[in-house]
């Protein structure tokens, strides 16, 4: 496969952009590879300069559910942008994208839209910490809400990638009131309030872990912990920035019945623009300026080329036709890849729900950041330049969540399935192997 493009674009990367990037996990650092030069994308594929396509189970890590460039989605941002790209003001979009996101979300009566998932869950717990006047917040290794300084302690991702424990430049006292309890210990999670419950402002959870790879909860752990905030007056967050509008329609909240008191959005609402957005009862919701003293502003925010894109993806969506597909295209990878796994003789936790999915090589079982890291990343990059020699192209961190689109097809599933075969097939040196 030729990179020739790929590297000379990245040696003029590499002089303009710190790391040649503008997020650090497009470097790929973690898998010691070129990234390609991409140039379109349509449906499940990726174009690159070089004349390479890929099936694409990035998806700009996560919002593409529909694939790139869904027609729907296409004609929405063509007739915006012939009426405009930003105006200062409130727009009729807004609030029709405001409506959808309310009747959908159970946990939703109000929602404010901002420009990014960082933004969203700063502004949660700034709602949070306002409502109950209270200061410590709860969060789990692993875990990665965006890169405000106070959330910014043990997290995934990019974090865990580049193996720093946070980050440079973050002030102890900026983490001082943050928690960080392992994922999925409802132990851990019940002795924390019974010691300190009455100082707790908000426990924030992403419902799903997509940060650490996908780790799923636990039977009963998003349960203990809305009893938990709601018998010692916490607010609870759910950030479903990435499982929003993508695990059901209604989100995590959705498929696992437990509702919080708020919830931050992302990606797919946008439809691959940029945007956030974080929501909740009215009572809450209300605290935010002009109606209360909970400041917060942003000069794009309600993009309405966002606005836009996310109305014609919710539409898509809404008859739940979608998810049935997503579902079949997942349940096939998961299937697949264990199969797989046991052909060849090695460990492998195979993690799915609905259209994310991560397979952890090496290790049986991970339902938590500890167990995550146990997973091979060695022979995930192995992995890796394997698939992307071959026109696969999955996330380039063991710690980041592959996605699946409706474009997909399963003639996708299985030559994806066939390479991981032959790579699993070629070590010797992992858990059940030999």
């Amino acid at each position: 496969m030729s990179d020739a493009r790929a590297r000379a674009l990245r040696e003029r990367a590499e002089r303009a952009l710190p790391g040649g990037v503008n997020s650090p996990v497009r470097a790929f650092r973690a898998v010691q590879g070129t990234p390609p030069a991409i140039s379109r994308g349509e449906g499940a594929f990726l174009f690159d300069e070089d004349g390479n396509r890929f099936i694409d189970y990035v998806l700009a890590y996560g919002p593409h559910i529909l694939g790139h460039n869904p027609p729907e989605v296409v004609a929405a941002l063509r007739t915006q942008l012939e009426r405009g790209v930003a105006f200062g003001s409130t727009v009729a979009l807004e609030v029709e994208l405001a409506e959808r996101i309310v009747d959908a979300v159970p946990s939703i009566e109000m929602v404010r839209f901002v420009n990014s998932g960082t933004e969203a869950t700063m502004s949660a717990l700034r709602v949070a910490r306002a409502a109950t006047r209270r200061d410590l917040i709860v969060k789990f290794a692993g875990a990665y809400h965006g890169h405000a300084d106070a959330l910014l302690a043990d997290a995934g991702s990019g974090v865990a990638t580049l193996s720093i424990p946070g980050s440079e430049g973050v002030p102890a006292r900026a983490t001082a009131d943050t928690v960080v309890l392992p994922y999925n210990d409802i132990a851990a999670l019940t002795e924390l309030f019974e010691l300190r419950g009455g100082e707790v402002a908000a426990v924030i959870v992403e419902p799903v872990a997509g940060n650490m790879g996908c780790v799923p909860p636990v039977p009963g752990f998003l349960q203990r912990m809305r009893d938990l905030t709601q018998r010692y007056g916490t607010i609870l967050v759910f950030d479903e920035v990435m499982t929003g509008f993508r695990v059901a329609y209604g989100g995590a909240q959705e498929l696992y019945g437990v509702r919080p008191d708020v919830t931050c959005l992302g990606k797919v609402i946008g439809g691959g623009i940029p945007v956030g957005a974080y929501g909740g009862g009215r009572a809450l919701m209300e605290l935010v300026a002009p109606s209360g003293p909970v400041y917060q502003a942003g000069t794009l925010a309600g993009s309405p080329l966002a606005m836009a894109a996310g109305c014609a993806v919710l539409d898509a969506l809404h008859d739940g036709a979608a998810y049935e597909r997503l579902e079949t295209l997942g349940s096939r990878l998961e299937r697949g890849l264990a199969a797989a796994a046991d052909d060849a003789g090695v460990d492998c936790a195979i993690n799915r729900v609905g259209s994310m999915l991560t397979p952890f090589l090496g290790v049986s079982e991970v339902i938590d950041f500890e167990s995550a890291r146990a997973a091979s990343t060695a022979t995930f990059a192995t992995l890796h330049s394997a698939w992307l020699g071959r026109g696969i192209l999955w996330p380039p961190s063991q710690f980041e969540t592959g996605f699946i689109s409706t474009a997909h097809a399963e003639a996708d599933i299985d030559r994806t399935v066939t390479c991981f075969l032959d790579v699993l097939s070629s070590q010797t040196d992992l858990p059940g192997s030999g």
